[in-house]
């Protein structure tokens, strides 16, 4: 028999659910009001971003420098009721540029919303190099 998954790793899969479709209303109710968004490197959407609406901005910001196409494909997410962790593919287009690297996103959860992201990418030169 196997045990259920935990509510965070099903907040998880959610969410890049919710994030592929561009469900914006489905996102803010995942992440905390004062959701804090840690993105590495040094390119243009390197930063911390408080709060959905930041968030969404830069959302914004890597949909248009990737004409749409930047993709999440989830090779497995894990979490407990505070961390969690997804392992992933990202996959872009940019003008001759191309984006294919893996990733690992790190969240923190707080009362069952998702308080915190990092982003830990095995490429960051890659990543930056494709978003400079």
């Amino acid at each position: 028999m196997t045990d259920p998954e935990h509510p965070n790793v099903v907040r998880i899969h959610e969410a890049y659910a919710a994030f592929g479709k561009g469900d914006l209303d489905r996102l803010r109710e995942l992440f905390a009001e004062d959701v804090r968004w840690h993105e590495p490197g040094q390119n243009q959407l390197s930063g911390e971003f408080t709060g959905a609406d930041e968030v969404f901005g830069m959302f914004g910001r890597l949909a248009a420098i990737t004409e749409g196409t930047f993709r999440v494909e989830v090779r497995a997410a894990f979490a407990d009721d505070t961390d969690g962790v997804g392992v992933l593919r990202l996959t872009a287009s940019r003008g001759d540029r191309a984006l294919d690297v893996l990733t690992a996103h790190v969240f923190r959860f707080e009362d069952g919303r998702i308080a915190e992201f990092w982003e830990a990418n095995t490429d960051q030169a890659a990543m930056d190099a494709f978003y400079s």
